[in-house]
């Protein structure tokens, strides 16, 4: 603070200053507004009762008091002749302007981590108590060493990498052993080196203020500097502490810092769980709730919950993709593993075998079936649960997306009396979704419709569902011909796996029955080859074959945040090839309603085979895919890449996702 100014202390004191200068023009006012007169002008009503020899009085507040009148000198350089002790206390640089900014925001504009990230990483915090930014952004493969610099950074302290060619030089040893391993690990904290009489400590996050009080009382030193390090070079150099050094060293050398309570025997702790009444605790219960309501609220298909050294990482998959969605604390791990084991009605006790089950539930009015598969991992089971939705299954042929064209001819077929009719794609592509939508739009009254599945997912009214047993011999096979003496009129087959399956359908076909089926192949024609290749003799296969269908599943463009921008040359090149504009694409911007990933929901692409009588001569002969698929162009079959190039021309989804899911020959 500075000096007392006389002039705010007299006027405090009730004199008020004239327009000239000094003090000695200075005049009393009295509170009762009465101006002094005679004698008493210029007289301060308290010069003869003001006593200065007595105790001085508490200075006004806001002002500094100095009871010998003045001001102590500035001080001296602080380093300036003090004792080194003194001198290694390490003070911290001050953080820079944008300390009190938002770290998410600095990270994004450092270029560090997207907005879409950071909205992820916001969501996951929102949904997990308790957790920090920097742990889920780490969780999530985020840059941790430009993270990390970055908290350094509004922490005001350096950062620093651990160069990996040291190994357990770059650390000090003696004292990671006297503070042991373990400890260095919970508190995540690493004794780096010795900077004369103060410790350099590697720390992951700098405002843990008390840990390093911890290890200053540990270690006995007299002052402790800390440092940024990221989390890998921490567990990795904890990893690499340890290994014996196969140099010959002098014994007094390797004893003189090692005191006898240095080393304690671990002992193994088998810890014994009473699992049953750990999963029917009310808190495991609510969060095994809390993860169902949020994965259906969502719009998931599937959850996977996978536990790790560090945590739970609960994801899931919505439009076909996986994103984050919490992250409860590893000790969870065996308590919700077993709430769903007891609802999916597993043994709960079996954690060395992967277990498969059902689980039925209402969730806020909505009647779900769950499909609960386990498998154990290095750090506990992975649960992997598979929503199945009556509302996402009950969707028209109209709905899929097929173009009027395909439509029309699709009805076609599916009216036909008999043959064979597949549907093929990869897993999660959704050919059952087809398949389903196809047999809702027959007429159940005056047909037999009959399926053979593996597992029945969805219940359909007025068709006759078969599930598969391998266990007791009930296969595909078998199961299809008890069907035939049933007097079908229309068979599903799950999928045809083998040749057994394969026979029999197409003698089924062949008799007069018509057969809906899946395949796995990329496209249409490959799955005339896989025919053939399963077993089935070609012309038996052009025979029964009337029509393949191929299809994929594209995320739509959001509609609340579509935009028009200009591609990359590299796009615009690929654009004009397929006959689109090079100068502009749609894409979605990002916002809340789509996670800030630019689409919402999911349409399908399709590419049509109809066997005709000039391909049925030809499969009859049994061409290479090469040149089967080089006549099914020549005959008019569109491609997926067509199909979908044509939804990205109606502004339906983007390029990027055609070119995801289509290979670069179609």
């Amino acid at each position: 603070m500075g000096k007392i100014d006389i002039d705010n202390l007299l006027s405090d004191l009730g004199f008020n200053e004239d327009e000239g200068e000094g003090v000695s023009e200075a005049h009393f006012v009295d509170p009762t507004g009465r101006e002094p007169d005679g004698d008493d002008a210029g007289v301060s009503p308290f010069s003869e009762t003001i006593d200065y020899s007595g105790e001085p009085e508490a200075p006004a507040p806001g002002e500094m008091f100095y009871p010998h009148g003045a001001p102590p000198e500035a001080p001296r350089d602080p380093d300036a002749g003090l004792p080194d002790a003194l001198t290694s206390i390490y003070t911290p640089e001050q953080p820079q302007a944008h300390a009190k900014r938002d770290l998410g925001a600095i990270l994004v504009e450092r270029e560090i981590i997207t907005g879409a990230q950071l909205s992820l990483a916001k969501g996951v915090m929102a949904q997990t108590p308790g957790s920090a930014l920097v742990d889920v952004l780490v969780n999530q493969d985020a840059d941790e060493v430009g993270i990390q610099r970055i908290v350094a950074e509004l922490a005001g302290l350096p950062f620093e990498a651990l160069d990996p060619e040291l190994g357990d030089r770059a650390v000090c040893g003696k004292h990671i052993q006297r503070l042991s391993t373990k400890f260095c690990k919970k508190q995540q904290i690493l004794p780096l080196r010795e900077e004369g009489i103060r410790l350099v400590v590697g720390v992951i996050k700098p405002d843990e203020v008390f840990q390093l009080d911890d290890v200053k009382r540990r270690l006995g030193v007299a002052s402790i500097k800390p440092v940024v390090i990221s989390r890998g070079d921490l567990h990795r150099m904890l990893e690499l502490f340890g290994e014996p050094d196969q140099q010959e060293m002098d014994l007094e050398d390797i004893l003189s810092d090692i005191q006898e309570d240095d080393v304690q025997i671990a002992e193994d702790e088998v810890e014994e769980l009473d699992l049953e009444k750990q999963a029917a605790e009310s808190p495991v219960i609510r969060y095994v709730n809390y993860i169902l309501q949020t994965a259906s609220k969502e719009g998931a298909s599937d959850i996977h919950i996978e536990p790790g050294e560090r945590g739970i990482k609960v994801r899931l998959r919505i439009d076909g993709i996986l994103f984050e969605s919490m992250n409860p604390p590893a000790a969870m791990a065996a308590a919700i593993a077993s709430r769903l084991k007891i609802m999916a009605n597993l043994d709960i006790a079996e954690r060395r075998l992967p277990q498969d089950g059902r689980i039925r539930c209402n969730i806020q009015g909505r009647k779900l079936d769950l499909r609960m598969s386990t498998l154990p991992t290095a750090h506990g089971e992975k649960i992997v649960l598979r929503i199945l939705d009556t509302r996402s299954i009950n969707v028209k042929l109209e709905d899929l997306g097929l173009d009027e064209n395909t439509l029309r001819i699709w009805n076609n077929q599916v009216a036909e009396p008999n043959g064979i009719i597949l549907v093929t794609g990869p897993t999660g592509s959704g050919k059952t979704t087809t398949l389903y939508a196809s047999l809702r739009q027959m007429d159940k009254q005056k047909m037999n419709i009959s399926t053979v599945e593996d597992p029945i997912e969805y219940q359909l009214d007025g068709v006759t569902q078969t599930q598969t047993h391998d266990r007791i011999g009930m296969t595909f096979a078998k199961a299809l011909k008890a069907l035939l003496r049933q007097d079908p009129d229309v068979v599903l087959i799950g999928e045809i796996r083998d040749l057994d399956t394969a026979t029999t359908a197409v003698q089924a076909a062949l008799t007069g029955h018509l057969v809906l089926s899946t395949l796995h192949t990329n496209d249409a024609p490959s799955s005339v080859t896989r025919l053939v290749n399963i077993g089935i003799e070609p012309f038996l296969v052009g025979a029964a074959l009337n029509g393949v269908l191929a299809q994929r599943l594209v995320r739509r463009i959001c509609q609340h945040c579509k935009q028009h921008i200009k591609p990359i040359e590299e796009l615009g090149d690929f654009l004009e090839m397929h006959g689109l504009d090079r100068d502009t694409i749609v894409e979605g911007a990002g916002c809340e309603h789509c996670r800030n990933t630019g689409y919402s929901g999911r349409l399908g692409i399709y590419e049509l085979l109809v066997v005709d009588d000039t391909l049925r001569d030809m499969i009859a002969r049994n061409p290479n895919v090469s040149e089967f698929r080089r006549m099914c162009l020549e005959r008019g079959m569109n491609t997926l890449r067509e199909d979908g190039m044509n939804k990205v021309r109606a502004e339906l989804t983007t390029v990027q996702e055609i070119r995801r899911v289509t290979e670069s020959g179609h």
